[in-house]
């Protein structure tokens, strides 16, 4: 018998519970072993669940039982959540989590943590929800070099972009929208700033190139400051602006990675990713572009992916899935200044103006723009260091990296 304990019965949590106690016979089929859910560690009471019998306050009682096989954590933070995962593998119990914080700031620690006890490490959910896109990435694609990473990573953002760009609403409207359905918190900033995008590119980008990268080492930029104005003029060009996450191994070696709108090309997949939804693109050098595209977050999507992590530590338990990666430093990185592109620039000028600081220009127009109102896309590749040389004597509004 393989004994299963969450931490945390929130919205993941009960999902967890939800999707291994109905889907019992066909885990167990899969394990070739019973798996039951014997402990929920949570400090509320639940005297109604389905699951009453089997909460505890206490998370000593799961610590020291030794017929705990695997403990799921689905606390979140990086705080009390980090203090238990640590416990938790000392006590040679394999632990599965949906926390990107945690690993994103604490994933190399953890892990070998997970090797020294013989036990597991495993973190499908936190990228991605339900998208199974850590397996692929550490597994099937281990041929390759990995090249590049970069995708939607952010369903809340998303959700706020296509509604801009659909509907017309503002940024404040579609976020007011968004906290209505529940897709955003009442304090929205991790995902409007950039930052839950930011721990799961550093996610990837370790699996992908093998070192430990943090989120202070990921320059950050959220979707606050795009307008209308912006959504329409991308439209004229025949591109969608879209949150992104990238990561970019340099010809050194290190890795460029950021967070940053970009304007998308209508051609490109990831430009009809909307909604809620993700997309994560990955460049090998042997097998090209592969796209993973699905629900990134939501009770049972997000469930899903903790659940097959279940499976998959029921299956290993006395032996090691090989998944780690070397040690971060201030070494593994380079600046996303450094890296050429072509850019969007909306600035309070004229296009002769824009023209003698840019050079060729592709000039775009909009209805209702402000009479010293301009906007183009460079025809020439630059970094943003040399951008921002040439735009130093214009009133600049808006700068937006172009994917190509």
């Amino acid at each position: 018998m393989v004994n299963v304990a969450i931490l945390g019965f929130g919205t993941v949590g009960s999902g967890v519970a939800e999707v291994l106690t109905g889907h019992e016979d066909s885990i167990s089929r899969k394990v070739d072993d019973f798996v039951r859910l014997k402990y929920i560690l949570d400090v509320r009471d639940f005297p109604d669940s389905p699951y009453a019998g089997c909460f505890v306050k206490d998370f000593s009682v799961i610590e020291s039982d030794p017929e705990v096989d695997v403990v799921v954590e689905t606390i979140g933070g990086a705080t009390v959540a980090l203090d238990f995962t640590r416990r938790a593998l000392k006590a040679g119990k394999s632990v599965v989590t949906s926390n990107k914080e945690l690993v994103a700031e604490y994933g190399y620690e953890l892990l070998m943590l997970a090797k020294e006890y013989n036990v597991n490490y495993l973190f499908e959910a936190s990228v991605g929800g339900g998208i199974p896109i850590i397996h692929p990435l550490s597994q099937c694609l281990a041929a390759n070099n990995i090249l590049e990473i970069y995708g939607i990573l952010n369903g809340t953002t998303n959700y706020i972009l296509t509604r801009m760009i659909r509907a017309g609403l503002s940024f404040d409207t579609a976020l007011k929208e968004a906290q209505e359905r529940g897709y955003a918190e009442r304090d929205p900033s991790a995902d409007t700033e950039g930052h839950d995008a930011c721990r799961k590119i550093c996610i990837l980008a370790a699996i992908a190139f093998g070192r430990h990268i943090y989120p202070r080492q990921v320059p950050t930029e959220g979707i606050t400051r795009i307008t209308l104005a912006d959504v329409d003029y991308a439209d004229a060009a025949g591109r969608k602006i879209k949150l992104l996450g990238r990561a970019i191994r340099q010809e050194d070696g290190r890795i460029c990675a950021y967070v940053a709108p970009h304007l998308v090309n209508n051609e490109n997949p990831l430009a009809g990713v909307e909604d809620v939804f993700n997309g994560i693109t990955v460049r090998g050098d042997a097998i090209g572009d592969v796209m993973f595209y699905g629900r990134g977050a939501g009770k049972l999507p997000t469930a899903s992916a903790v659940v097959a992590d279940v499976i998959d530590a029921a299956k290993h338990i006395g032996s090691r899935k090989l998944m780690d990666w070397a040690p971060g430093g201030e070494d593994t990185t380079r600046s996303p200044d450094t890296l050429r592109s072509r850019w969007y620039v909306r600035a309070s000028c004229t296009n002769d103006m824009m023209r003698a600081m840019l050079g060729d220009v592709l000039p775009l127009a909009r209805r209702g723009a402000a009479e010293n109102e301009a906007a183009c896309i460079t025809a020439d590749e630059m970094t943003r260091t040399q951008l921002g040389i040439r735009l130093q004597n214009i009133p600049v509004l808006s700068v937006i990296r172009v994917l190509d």
